[in-house]
């Protein structure tokens, strides 16, 4: 799995979540997952941690949402677990990812 970075004045972050994807990405050949966090009335969760799961369970990954809720990984195409935890509550989805973009919706409830 390729988890991109980039590197900021105090060391290394992951990017922008909302940046649009970088030209240099084959999607042909990569598996992007993203999508948005969002809460029961449907409002973008800002500051969420969303981590990415394997097929077995084992963490794999870990972004902060943008402002707007979003979030995204590149991934192995593959069964995975999203997980969000947020103030307004935790969420879980599985996913079946193919290469490509994989656009999903993550909801979150107390």
């Amino acid at each position: 799995m390729t988890l991109m970075t980039a590197p900021t004045a105090a060391g290394c972050a992951a990017p922008d979540q909302s940046a649009p994807i970088p030209a240099s990405v084959d999607l042909e050949k990569e598996t992007v997952i993203t999508g948005a966090v969002v809460n029961a009335d449907n409002e973008a969760v800002a500051g969420a941690y969303v981590r990415l799961l394997d097929a077995t369970g084992e963490f794999t990954a870990e972004v902060v949402t943008s402002p707007q809720g979003v979030f995204r990984f590149f991934a192995a195409p593959g069964t995975w677990t999203l997980r969000a935890l947020s103030r307004h509550g935790n969420g879980e989805l599985k996913i079946s990812a193919d290469r490509g973009i994989n656009e999903v919706g993550l909801t979150v409830a107390a």
